[in-house]
């Protein structure tokens, strides 16, 4: 299957539709009834699935990687699968929105992160962000008693945020000079091969209409997610796409209370918008 050549007005409506399709991933995690285990091996299965039958042809054709990129790329894949299955565990324990607006917390760890794993000079605006994301964690924050749900989800959300800033920084060295899709391909891969013995005695415990959940997972929120954001890298400019992908949150968040009616608090709402607006200054500046 090849991508449809894009126009500079669809590959505009298609990374909208991708990042609709990756806030789409907690409400997901909370209509499949499975553990977050067989979600993440389910959405990895079904991406590999949907990114094979895609790209075959594309990526039969890229150079193969050296042994220290595969190396690099199946420890960017072993973040990966962390990353997944702490956010579906802040969903399970918590409720989508705190899942979403925890992990979101991660442009505040990429930024103290690349300055000290890279030595990168930590600009002023950057700091900003860090300032605006933790005031907006203090608000998202129900209490501090963390046996409660909600709170224990938000601490768990951000733990997916620090390991997805994690994932970032591993991916500026790991995918360097590799095809993004090949890359996505592999790190999936390695998801499979991790998680198999631990999930293949949960499988046959998996409800049908779970199937159709993590079917729909694997294939929206990653396979066609991450074609339209590829595809349409190419007519529209990254920092144009950072900003647009900065809405996954309310994507997330708006679906939540449609279908759950998970209604979050002013306090919750006034944190969020922060959130979202650190994650705007971030992704403008970062590209």
């Amino acid at each position: 299957m090849r991508v449809p050549q894009l126009t500079p007005r669809s590959a505009l409506f298609g990374l909208h539709i991708g990042a609709l399709m990756f806030g789409l991933t907690g409400v997901f995690g909370k209509l499949i009834l499975a553990g977050p285990l067989v979600i993440v091996f389910g959405r990895a299965l079904f991406g590999v699935l949907a990114l094979g039958a895609a790209f075959a042809g594309h990526m039969a054709a890229q150079p193969r990687p050296s042994a220290h990129q595969a190396a690099m790329l199946v420890g960017s894949g072993v973040l990966l699968c962390a990353h997944w299955l702490t956010f579906f565990l802040a969903v399970k324990v918590g409720n989508v929105a705190v899942a979403t607006l925890g992990f979101a917390s991660f442009p505040a760890f990429t930024v103290l992160l690349e300055g000290l794993l890279f030595r990168e000079r930590i600009r002023r605006s950057e700091y900003q962000v860090v300032a605006l994301v933790c005031l907006g964690l203090v608000l998202v924050t129900p209490n501090l008693d963390f046996s409660q749900g909600a709170t224990a989800g938000l601490l768990w959300g951000i733990v997916s945020g620090l390991l997805f800033a994690l994932l970032s920084l591993a991916n500026r060295v790991s995918v360097r000079g590799l095809d993004p899709v090949f890359a996505a391909f592999a790190q999936n891969l390695t998801i499979l091969f991790c998680l198999l013995p631990f999930a293949v005695g949960q499988l046959p415990q998996v409800r049908a209409l779970d199937w159709l959940w993590l079917v729909l997972l694997g294939v929206l929120c990653t396979g066609v997610a991450h074609s339209l954001f590829v595809a349409s890298l190419r007519l529209i400019k990254a920092r144009t796409a950072a900003v647009i992908f900065a809405l996954e949150p309310v994507y997330g968040i708006a679906f939540a209370a449609m279908l759950f009616g998970e209604q979050p608090s002013l306090r919750m709402l006034a944190g969020g918008a922060l959130i979202i607006f650190a994650t705007f200054l971030s992704a403008r500046s970062a590209t």
